[in-house]
């Protein structure tokens, strides 16, 4: 596993965003989040070391602008290298996420036709309106390996009528000490729908808020990953 950030620096897009953590870090360290700036591992992809090799090894799975947007406006006029960077390394596996997935067919490559076979696009939804809008595009995208994440999770989401093509579906809550609360209902209704369609499930994370039958409790940062897979609900 490997991550690459081209640039750092985004914008809160929507109801998910309102306790993004890189905001949160940001202002502790006094950093400007809404300045997007390309940083000194754009070229990570292609650095070799002194012997010529390729410092990321084949083979690896790449996290692609997990600190931003892969689709943010202001990176337009860096993109076309990345995606030079991407068709090189056609031994890497590349993962991105988005908020903005309206921009993708503006922002592809003149190559890519159906997809490239060496990357995954994860489309992210917070609730059923944010599903209803973003999933109706991504569903009609060419796209050759699909995610849907549903993190942070914040209210119900059916996905059903978007779940073809789709290769698997992440589920989280959110964590702040303010954050809202993911009801276990809600992800175990997610995780019948992806069963009922032969789509992988993976649910990834516990809120800070967690309720489970009708139950609620205030979980420690530190504890959200490791009792999500105390579930042991993946499939």
């Amino acid at each position: 596993m490997a991550m690459w950030n081209p640039w750092r620096g985004c914008h809160k897009h929507s109801e998910g965003c309102r306790y993004c953590y890189i905001h949160k870090g940001d202002l502790k360290r006094g950093i400007d989040t809404d300045k997007i700036v390309k940083t000194d591992s754009f070229y990570a992809p292609i650095a070799k070391n002194k012997s010529g090799e390729y410092k990321i090894k084949s083979g690896q799975t790449v996290y692609l602008c997990f600190s931003t947007d892969f689709l943010i406006e202001e990176a337009d006029p860096w993109r076309a290298e990345c995606w030079a960077m991407i068709r090189e390394r056609s031994d890497l596996h590349f993962l991105f996420l988005t908020k903005r997935i309206e921009r993708l067919t503006d922002c592809l490559p003149a190559d890519w036709n159906d997809g490239y076979s060496n990357v995954t696009v994860g489309c992210t939804v917070e609730n059923q309106d944010r599903a209803d809008d973003r999933l109706v595009i991504f569903s009609k995208l060419p796209i050759k390996h699909k995610n849907i994440i549903c993190q942070p999770l914040i209210g119900p989401i059916d996905l059903s009528a978007y779940l073809e093509n789709v290769e698997l579906v992440v589920v989280g809550g959110e964590s702040d000490t303010n954050a809202r609360p993911l009801d276990y209902a809600w992800v175990l209704a997610i995780r019948e729908q992806c069963i009922a369609r032969h789509v992988r499930f993976e649910f990834r994370q516990c809120g800070t808020h967690f309720i489970k039958d009708g139950q609620s409790y205030t979980l420690p940062t530190r504890d959200l990953c490791s009792q999500a897979r105390k579930a042991n609900i993946n499939c």
